[in-house]
């Protein structure tokens, strides 16, 4: 049987890390904890389940956070937690069956990651698969008969684990805390930081973030070598942001760079706020219905869901057509309780 290591980093995170460490600590056979900077109870919790428990002083980079507590890891596997996270027993005894059974050559297990929609994360699915479970050293190997080279990608399991998550609140505003610092220092964000940005804007941001957050997308939207995607994404934000300064020519010049070519909800949502600011009932149901009906949102899903349905009912009323405001009411609903019932 493989032994297993667990690494986390923590900070302030008393009410919580209890709950996840008595559903997890019985599988590991060691257990990491680094604090990043607690004020209250957390490392006296902490202290109830290892003795291996190091201080880490912020810098604003989980991942060199991560990457610390990875280096103080003994054991053949890594499993990365949260304290938010926990394992119900039946994924508890499907932890123990993969441990029991886990072949050497696997050197990553990814285990669904459950429950997003229920607490405003910056994903648009309920579940999605992760790795969490890591091989802590690796072999290379040579492959190929003829013509041999090394392997590079790792040997990746897909478990049928399903790790709840339970945040007490969400951390959107952290997050975008760094994204802002990132970009004021001037760093490069990869393709997936730019969209992870663009998400957590859309879904969590204030009009202060959005704020500070326009320029950059200009840039982005503007710049020669951002793909198609990139694009979409920058734009989304870019019309929210004009929106809600009131720049309307910048508003719509960036939407209609969208709309030209198969637009998004996220954008036909906020044309949809803008006829309806002005009190252009009919005008404002037309982007309402293009984005619950006629497009695909890309970084909130709401966007294309229940927010456009309840904005289409509020329309309706307006313009004295009850019958139709209860029917998107009653659709609305509908929706949220799909996307309840998905969890």
């Amino acid at each position: 049987m493989v032994t297993v290591s667990l690494c986390m980093i923590v900070k302030n995170e008393e009410r919580v890390l209890a709950r996840c460490l008595d559903s997890i600590c019985d599988l590991m056979d060691e257990i990491i904890i680094v604090d990043t900077g607690s004020t209250d109870g957390t490392k006296g919790i902490a202290a109830r389940y290892t003795d291996k428990i190091y201080d880490f002083k912020w810098i604003g980079d989980f991942a060199a956070a991560r990457n610390f507590s990875f280096s103080k890891a003994c054991c053949d596997y890594i499993y990365s937690a949260d304290a938010d996270e926990v394992l119900d027993e039946e994924n508890r005894e499907k932890f123990r069956i993969l441990k029991a059974n886990l072949i050497p050559d696997v050197e990553i297990v990814q285990m669904y990651y459950g429950n997003q929609l229920a607490h405003g994360t910056v994903y648009n699915y309920d579940k999605e698969l992760r790795p969490k479970l890591f091989k802590r050293l690796r072999t290379f190997q040579w492959i190929e008969p003829v013509h041999e080279t090394v392997r590079l990608s790792p040997t990746v399991f897909d478990s049928d684990i399903e790790i709840t998550h339970l945040p007490e609140e969400s951390h959107g505003g952290r997050d975008l805390a760094i994204f802002e610092r990132l970009c004021k220092e001037g760093k490069e964000l990869s393709d997936r930081l730019k969209n992870m940005y663009a998400r957590e804007l859309m879904i969590a941001g204030k009009v202060e973030d959005f704020e500070k957050a326009e320029g950059y997308f200009t840039q982005v939207a503007e710049g020669e070598d951002t793909g198609p995607d990139q694009l979409k994404e920058a734009v989304c934000v870019v019309v929210r942001a004009a929106r809600i300064r009131g720049d309307y020519l910048k508003m719509y010049r960036y939407a209609m760079k969208d709309v030209a070519d198969e637009g998004v909800s996220e954008v036909c949502f906020e044309l949809g706020e803008y006829y309806l600011e002005k009190k252009e009932y009919q005008e404002a149901a037309i982007w309402y219905y293009n984005a619950a009906y006629e497009t695909q949102s890309i970084l909130n899903i709401h966007s294309g869901g229940d927010f456009p349905l309840k904005r289409l009912a509020r329309c309706y009323e307006k313009m004295g057509l009850a019958e139709q405001a209860a029917e998107y009411e009653r659709l609305a609903a509908e929706w949220s309780g799909q996307a309840a019932g998905a969890r």
